[in-house]
């Protein structure tokens, strides 16, 4: 008799094993996101000075009095909810200017939409203003549904859209409602 309920208990301990190791998963990502919401960001960042280097040679400076990293999300983003101040440099050095009331970029897309007085400035002083912008970091590509003004030259454009490329070489404004050639 002994050995049938040493059997048993051996059977029940074996089964309860195997039931509890088959029943763990790899939940890692899940325990580090305890005590965060989805709802919060993952990070904020205050007064960023960023600056981006190639070989040595500064590229482009952001700065920004906040970010928000909310990476913690299924479709991850960050958001500049106090606007950036954005300075890109050309091969040559020549700086071009970036500036924006709010900014969100989507990593996953690589989508940047940029709102509320939009201006982009070239060095070469074409100068777009717009409520509301994309840019399409994988195309570097700019576009836009919304009224635009856009200085080139002489000419200052109104239109309702915006297509172009970041050097304003495709640059076209769509619908346009009036052009008015300023004196040099």
């Amino acid at each position: 008799m002994p050995s049938i309920k040493t059997h048993n208990k051996l059977f029940m301990v074996t089964a309860f094993a195997v039931t509890m190791f088959f029943s763990c998963k790899n939940n890692l990502n899940d325990i580090q996101k305890i005590g965060i919401s989805e709802n919060e960001p993952f990070g904020v960042s205050e007064n960023i000075n960023f600056k981006y280097t190639d070989s040595g040679i500064m590229k482009a400076n952001l700065l920004s009095p906040k970010m928000l990293d909310y990476s913690n999300r299924e479709f991850s983003f960050k958001e500049f909810p106090d606007g950036i101040d954005l300075d890109i440099y050309d091969d040559d050095n020549n700086k071009s200017k970036v500036l924006a009331d709010y900014a969100i970029i989507y990593d996953a897309t690589g989508l940047v939409d940029l709102q509320g007085h939009v201006v982009i400035a070239t060095h070469t002083k074409d100068t777009l203003f717009a409520e509301q912008l994309y840019y399409d970091q994988n195309k570097e590509w700019l576009f836009t549904n919304k009224p635009v003004t856009f200085r080139t030259g002489t000419d200052l454009i109104n239109g309702n859209g915006f297509d172009s490329d970041t050097k304003f070489t495709n640059a076209e404004v769509l619908e346009i409602d009036g052009v008015i050639t300023l004196k040099e």
